[in-house]
């Protein structure tokens, strides 16, 4: 089956995920389908460094245009839109001639960004197998919601009863006493059996009022509850996003909590409804202490307040701000595009298209706010229906005029720490109700060049790991130390986010030990700020973070593969890895990232013996992204020599930790070609022959 196969047999969510990134320019979606399996096949890695090859395929892919264009011509007017099409798209094309290089490139980009669709998809399988056991827990909660849902509407749907049994009644007095007021009767007995009988039903009707306003009573303490629960949910899956934003593999689908928002609303808005009605029978008829007159205002502010707290609540930011190409949601650039979706949780599908959502920002430092920063929230914009504003090509511009500056906090602080706001308002206006509601972003940084980047992303891991206060832009003024526990698994959701393999235990211990020196236990240990991503690491000039993010990236960017299949341990001490090695056989190796290299470096040390047995561990100095930008990795361990007796070359790579045959291990990842006719080995032979102490 090939890639674009799987791709369309993916759930709604990920469709919607293919057709965002085929709404780019560069390779249209109907080039990529009908060319599915000649594109899969190309050699398009090998393309963007190789001119020759680059200009083959071009031509080729040209060729492959006119051959589809020709097929839709046979079928005459059923693909006219199509030949069209393709005709424009071989056009198009044509500036890729004196360029071919950019064209690989733009298919391969486009081929690695389906892949991490996949990607994500895999992993959402396997977090739902993970989360098996977490399930009951979960489960019982919301079943018990569930449960006190069905018995709102149930109330609801007898009060409805009662209401039209109540006015059955109004209109059988209002009927007899209008009745009784045009007849005149002369009899004095039968004139008072005919007054004790409007008496009874008056008494009925109104033991049958007080009974209603009981029931709303009651009605309205059930509702309360009910959004209180709801209301915690809201918390929980709130938290759950700020996790996902730094790389948790959390879910945070919104559609059960939509469910919830608006059934709780219809139901308040139906007590609404009966408390017109009330009013409305009041109006036809009523008497000295009516006890709708006296108590009806009272359970009017009591609905509508419940009511305006809840639809302000169910106004929320179901996507966070996060630019197309950045390192992660909520760090954006001033004039880079970047996207955002708001979501109203309370459906009313009469309010489509209804309520304009309007974008603007905090004045901590002031911006303006570019490109369409209105919206009508609609349901057209969501896979399932949601009401939501998904505003895609906004950008920020910060205003220099005006006194500019800190804004009114005056705090001391880099431009990596500040952090900003983005305000969501709009009005809920329904059956006479309107409520001025907004929906707030976490915390973004603002950045004006990609080499800040790096620290404030650091700074968005560093909040949204500790604090649940979402609208406390000054956390950075004092921010607290993190313990090691919730530092590390958040360090691990890095690599897992980015290629879908977390940090083992082992690992983590490694950086633990990095951080605060060898200790049986680091459950207590804490970190700082400042040691995180300001002050340099002993005798280096770079921070951890720094450090930790160079490996980082350096993985995502070449070594994906080799670290998601296990091959990397990575993450191990100098002396841990020699202790590894020396019981081991001659040529086994493991890879290791170098605690030395400032934008990450991996290495491979090895074990030979020497005449006497004993073990002796050789390793390589790092290879960083300008040799990795080059030549594979797994080519380098393929063809790596060094000079052994009488100057015969050797690869000295036999065996990868612990005990896996290198071709066995890497054979999957190699190119066709090998020995001589390897495109890579006269690289190595000229730039890799060496061997260090680090």
């Amino acid at each position: 089956m090939t890639q674009w196969e799987r791709l369309r047999q993916l759930q709604s969510g990920y469709q919607q995920q293919l057709h965002e990134l085929y709404d780019r320019d560069g390779l249209p979606m109907d080039v990529r389908h009908y060319l599915a399996a000649w594109i899969e096949k190309q050699e398009w890695e090998r393309a963007v460094r190789d001119h020759d090859l680059a200009m083959v395929l071009f031509q080729v892919l040209l060729e492959n245009l006119d051959i589809q264009h020709s097929r839709f011509v046979q079928e005459e007017s059923s693909y006219i839109l199509l030949q069209h099409n393709f005709r424009r798209y071989k056009q198009n094309f044509q500036i890729h001639q004196e360029e071919p290089c950019r064209l690989a490139s733009t298919i391969l980009w486009f081929l690695g960004k389906e892949k991490e669709i996949l990607q994500n998809a895999d992993l959402d399988e396997q977090i739902q197998s993970m989360r098996v056991g977490q399930e009951p827990m979960e489960t019982n909660s919301q079943q018990n919601l569930e449960r006190e849902l069905a018995g709102l509407r149930n109330e609801v749907q007898c009060m409805e009863h009662t209401l039209i049994c109540l006015e059955e009644q109004q209109d059988e007095f209002d009927f007899k006493y209008k009745t009784h007021k045009m007849e005149v009767i002369v009899d004095e007995a039968m004139n008072k059996e005919r007054l004790k009988v409007l008496q009874t039903l008056i008494n009925k009707l109104d033991e049958c009022r007080k009974t209603m306003l009981s029931d709303l009573v009651k009605l309205l303490d059930r509702s309360e509850t009910l959004t209180v629960l709801v209301n915690k949910q809201l918390v929980e899956w709130q938290r759950r996003q700020q996790r996902a934003c730094i790389g948790a593999p959390d879910n945070t689908c919104l559609d059960q909590l939509e469910k919830w928002f608006t059934c709780v609303a219809v139901c308040l808005f139906q007590v609404r409804k009966f408390l017109s009605k009330l009013e409305e029978l009041i109006g036809k008829v009523t008497y000295p202490e009516d006890p709708v007159k006296a108590k009806k205002p009272a359970l009017q502010d009591r609905v509508d307040s419940l009511l305006t707290d809840f639809i302000k609540s169910a106004f929320v930011v179901e996507t966070q701000p996060s630019m197309p190409q950045g390192k992660g949601p909520l760090v954006l650039r001033t004039n880079v595009q970047f996207s955002v979706k708001a979501r109203l949780l309370v459906k009313f599908p009469e309010l489509n298209h209804d309520m304009m959502v309007k974008v603007s920002m905090d004045r901590y430092r002031r911006f303006n706010v570019l490109g369409t920063n209105s919206k009508a929230l609609n349901m057209a914009e969501s896979q399932t229906g949601g009401m939501v504003a998904d505003f895609r090509h906004l950008t920020l511009k910060e205003q220099k005029s005006g006194g500019g500056g800190k804004g009114v906090n005056h705090v001391s602080l880099s431009v990596t720490e500040e952090l900003h706001i983005i305000c969501f308002d709009t009005v809920f206006e329904l059956q006479g109700l309107s409520v001025n509601v907004q929906a707030f972003s976490l915390p973004v940084v603002i950045i004006s060049n990609s080499s800040q980047q790096q620290s404030a992303w650091a700074s968005i891991l560093w909040f949204n790991m500790l604090c649940q206060d979402t609208r406390d832009i000054l956390f950075f003024v004092n921010c607290p130390a993190a313990p090691w526990e919730q530092l590390g698994e958040v360090l691990s959701w890095q690599f897992l986010s980015a290629t879908k393999r977390g940090l083992d235990s082992s690992q983590l211990g490694m950086i633990a030990d990095k951080l605060f020196g060898k200790q049986q236990s680091h459950d207590h240990c804490t970190l700082s700020w400042s040691k995180f991503n300001k002050e340099n690491v002993p005798q280096f000039n770079f921070s951890f973070w720094v450090w930790f993010d160079g490996i980082l990236v350096l993985v995502k960017t070449y070594l994906e593969n080799v670290w998601r299949d296990g091959s990397i341990i990575g993450f191990v001490s100098k002396a841990k890895e020699n202790t590894l090695l020396k019981k081991k056989q001659r040529g086994t190796f493991l890879l290791r990232f170098s605690e030395t290299c400032k934008d990450g470096g991996i290495t491979f040390s090895w074990v030979d013996y020497l005449l006497n047995g004993e073990p002796k561990v050789k390793s390589v100095q790092p290879f960083t992204k300008v040799e990795l930008s080059q030549i594979p990795f797994h080519e380098i361990i393929r063809h790596y020599q060094i000079l052994e007796a009488e100057n015969v070359p050797e690869n000295p790579l036999l065996y990868l930790y612990p005990n896996t045959p290198k071709d066995e291990a890497f054979g999957k990842y190699y190119t066709e070609k090998s020995g001589d006719d390897s495109p890579y080995i006269k690289y190595i032979r000229t730039k890799l022959m060496f061997v260090s102490k680090e």
